[in-house]
């Protein structure tokens, strides 16, 4: 018994303590993140956003919250039942797994495996199916050209951020999201010498995410609401959850290859007396704001405007800058296992 316990049901409680600790706090940063957007574009836009609900509105996603999960869900006659209830899950499932290689400080991460790259690559890559399964379970034409939008856009953007990560693994020598943060402190933050594809990275989370101006997928203009049309109530709010956590960890992916994960910016007193999982989140918030900035500010792309901007613009130049990276690494042997 006592064998039984440390060797099997001990390690298992660890995980799922482990598990909880990253799931409990995503769900809470969602659930402001959805509040801080609000309140952000009622600013931009002289309003003021929630303020009713708790001091200073602070209660209103909690009371969003328990609206969504009290609502009836309506599932349509012709719907397929099962893939429409699979879809939300499996969305907000693929954006949860996702946490396990994100490194948040030094030794605080799930998985540190060697390739957590591929690994984040193989579950974004899976996202696009709670989608599509939603377009297509909906037996609606606009969900359904709603989940062929979004496939489209989610692989053509994948293209050139995956040729953009290539730049950083060039240049750090690893595909281990902590290595590549080390690197970093070695030398200097990635988004110096590599500022032209932090800026093609950001523009391509906003479309992965499917996030303004690139949020055809959800065109109300033409699509109602796009994939999640037929939706209500906690199904709607699975995707919901979804959204807006795939936001928070590309947010956190660009900051690990780009901004120096928990670095801080100068390692000097007051800096480095912070904690690195503070400098963490502050660099997450930043990238978040721009997320927000930018949807009250830009109207959305036509999808031609879309299309030739993911297969005519970033993917050539990515992949340009792929090879002047590689050649200029090779040249001052700076490749890995260029000096053994």
């Amino acid at each position: 018994m006592a064998e039984f316990w440390t060797g099997t049901l001990w390690p298992l409680i660890l995980i799922i303590v482990q598990c909880v600790a990253i799931v409990a706090p995503v769900f809470l940063a969602v659930a402001y993140l959805t509040y801080a957007e609000r309140r952000v574009i009622g600013a931009i836009q002289l309003r003021k956003g929630p303020n009713v609900v708790g001091p200073f509105g602070l209660l209103q996603p909690i009371a969003d919250g328990l609206k969504l999960m009290v609502k009836e869900t309506i599932i349509p006659t012709g719907a397929d039942r099962v893939v429409f209830l699979l879809a939300p899950i499996l969305t907000l499932m693929l954006a949860l797994v996702a946490w396990a290689v994100i490194p948040f400080d030094e030794g605080w991460v799930l998985a540190d495996i060697n390739v957590g790259v591929l690994y984040l690559f193989a579950v974004s890559g899976l996202g696009v199916y709670g989608i599509i399964m939603a377009g297509w379970a909906s037996n609606s034409k606009y969900a359904f050209l709603g989940g062929l939008r979004s496939a489209a856009q989610m692989v053509s953007y994948e293209v050139a951020m995956g040729l953009i990560i290539v730049s950083v693994i060039l240049t750090a020598g690893s595909m281990n999201l902590s290595d590549i943060v080390r690197a970093q402190q070695d030398s200097v933050w990635y988004v110096i010498p590599h500022f032209p594809m932090f800026v093609m990275f950001v523009i391509s989370i906003l479309a992965e995410t499917n996030r303004a101006p690139f949020d055809l997928p959800e065109a109300e203009a033409e699509l109602v609401a796009g994939y999640n049309v037929e939706y209500s109530a906690m199904p709607f709010a699975l995707f919901f959850l979804g959204e807006y956590g795939n936001m928070i960890l590309m947010s956190s992916l660009c900051v690990v290859l780009f901004l120096g994960g928990w670095l801080p910016p100068l390692d000097i007193a007051p800096f480095n007396a912070l904690p690195g999982i503070l400098w963490f989140a502050l660099k997450v918030c930043a990238i978040l704001f721009v997320f927000l900035w930018v949807r009250a500010t830009f109207p959305r792309y036509r999808y031609d405007q879309l299309m030739r901007l993911g297969w005519k613009i970033f993917l050539p130049a990515s992949l340009l800058w792929v090879v002047l990276t590689a050649g200029f690494l090779m040249l001052f042997g700076l490749l890995p296992g260029q000096g053994s």
